[in-house]
C-alpha cells in the first residue's frame, strides 16, 4: 500500500512513524515512497524457518546477530530506510534501540508477499548489493525457490533439494530449500 505519492526524506519518514495512527504497523521508505508491509502467515513461517536456522548457527559459532523487520539506512541516502524481512550482522556493536541502524547488514532475506512483483523483489536485491550487503536471499513462496545474490557472483536460483549456503559470510551454514518452506 502506497501511503504518500511525493518523494519524501528519511527525516520526514521518521516523523511519519511517530504519528499515533501508524503505531504498531510496519513501513519502509523505498526511493522516497512510504510503503506499508503486510506480511501473511506463510510469510511469517518462512521468516521464522530461516531465522531459526541462522540463530542456531550463530549460537554454535558464537558470533553475530539475526533479526526480523529491522530498519536500516545509510546516512548518505536521504530517501531510503529499508526494513528487510530478516537480516544478519556479524558485528558486535550494541543493538540500536531507537530509529534505523545507520549501516547495512551483511545478509538480507526478503520473502515475497502476495502483492510483491518479481521485478520489485529483484530491485530490492540490487539496492542492497549496491550498498555493501554481502549476501541477499530472495524467497518466492508460490513457486518455492530462492534467488541468491552476492557482489562477486551471478544470481543463482535454488529449488527443492538444493541448499542455501552462507558462503564466506556464514561458513558452514547450510539449509535445504525444502526446510525454507517447511510447515506450509
Amino acid at each position: 500500500m502506497l501511503v504518500k505519492e511525493k518523494e519524501i526524506t528519511v527525516e520526514e519518514f521518521e516523523q511519519f512513524l511517530r504519528l499515533p495512527e501508524y503505531q504498531g504497523r510496519l513501513f519502509e521508505l523505498i526511493n522516497g515512497e512510504i510503503v506499508e508491509k503486510m506480511p501473511t502467515e506463510e510469510h511469517g513461517t518462512i521468516v521464522l524457518n530461516i531465522g531459526s536456522a541462522i540463530k542456531y548457527y550463530i549460537r554454535q559459532q558464537g558470533r553475530g546477530r539475526v533479526g526480523a523487520e529491522i530498519r536500516y539506512r545509510l546516512l548518505s541516502d536521504r530517501h531510503n530506510s529499508r526494513q528487510p524481512d530478516l537480516s544478519y550482522s556479524h558485528g558486535t556493536l550494541p543493538a540500536v534501540i531507537s530509529g534505523a541502524v545507520p549501516h547495512m547488514p551483511e545478509l538480507v532475506v526478503e520473502v515475497q508477499s502476495p502483492d510483491d512483483s518479481v521485478k520489485a523483489m529483484r530491485e530490492r536485491a540490487e539496492y542492497f548489493i549496491a550498498n555493501d550487503v554481502q549476501l541477499v536471499w530472495l524467497v518466492f513462496p508460490r513457486k518455492r525457490y530462492v534467488e541468491v545474490y552476492s557482489p562477486d557472483h551471478e544470481m543463482e536460483i535454488l529449488f527443492g533439494s538444493d541448499s542455501l549456503s552462507g558462503g564466506d559470510l556464514l561458513p558452514g551454514f547450510a539449509m535445504s530449500i525444502e526446510e525454507v518452506f517447511a510447515d506450509l
